[in-house]
């Protein structure tokens, strides 16, 4: 028996521009391009119309990956990450709860 593929999970990463300076990051994203480790998969990204942050969807199995990528451009973005999930599969934990009796079970 083969083993199925590893389960990966999504991060929110939000990308706070320091000194609100997009061009910069910018400048290195074209220099070296997203330098993001084997594993660790750019999903998409929303930056503010201030050009201040930038939301960026990753999908990873291993959340060190997050570390190491984060690490080549913390010189100029500080970091947020939170794990999210997808609104069908809330809707799906939700109606799992609320049929266990457990309406606001959500894990």
């Amino acid at each position: 028996m083969t083993p199925g593929p590893i389960p990966t999970k999504l991060y929110m990463v939000v990308e706070r521009f320091k000194n609100s300076d997009a061009a910069a990051v910018y400048r290195r994203f074209q220099d070296k391009g997203r330098m993001a480790p084997e594993g660790l998969l750019y999903v998409s990204s929303w930056v503010d119309d201030k050009l201040e942050r930038c939301y960026q969807l990753m999908e990873t199995a291993d959340r060190s990956l997050l570390d190491e990528w984060m690490a080549n451009w913390s010189d100029l973005v500080e970091f947020e990450v939170y794990p999210v999930i997808t609104s069908k599969e809330a809707a799906e934990r939700i109606a799992a709860g609320a049929a266990r009796g457990k309406a606001a079970d959500l894990k």
